[in-house]
């Protein structure tokens, strides 16, 4: 089990900001080996939502409030660690970022760039995919869009 909480990036300390980048960084960086800059100055826009287990952050995505990353609301940098993937924590971590965005914006649709292999997970958030797949940073992807 993990504990979810959701912070604007200026109630983020240090050290906590400090694990999230690390976080981002093991995956989207050194696991699947890509090369991008993934400190885009949007932390500071997005609210994060940071999963917990036994206080080592395990889990997480940052939410924009629609028209700060897309038209709609949005969900990105959605990361689970490793080791804790097994126990269903992504799932965990996209339903608090959903319940996030519809907490503290207009509930409306929600957007994603997801990763191809990930069709089928975000479907069944109910998530569909808009236009055509592409490229981003040499990694297949595809939008989707969750309709209100």
């Amino acid at each position: 089990m993990i504990n979810i909480e959701i912070k604007p990036f200026y109630e983020l300390g240090l050290k906590e900001f400090h694990d999230i980048l690390k976080l981002r960084s093991e995956i989207f960086v050194v696991e699947q080996d890509c090369v991008y800059q993934d400190i885009d100055g949007k932390d500071f826009k997005a609210l994060h939502v940071i999963g917990r287990k036994n206080g080592e952050i395990v889990a997480y995505s940052r939410i924009f409030k629609p028209g700060d990353y897309f038209k709609e609301a949005s969900i990105g940098r959605v990361a689970v660690k490793k080791s804790e993937r097994k126990y269903g924590y992504g799932k965990n971590i996209v339903k608090a970022s959903i319940d996030g965005i519809n907490d503290y914006f207009d509930k409306g649709d929600i957007k994603v760039s997801a990763q191809l292999y990930l069709e089928r997970f975000y479907h069944f958030f109910g998530f569909n995919q808009v236009g055509e797949g592409y490229l981003e940073d040499g990694i297949p992807h595809i939008a989707m869009v969750r309709k209100a």
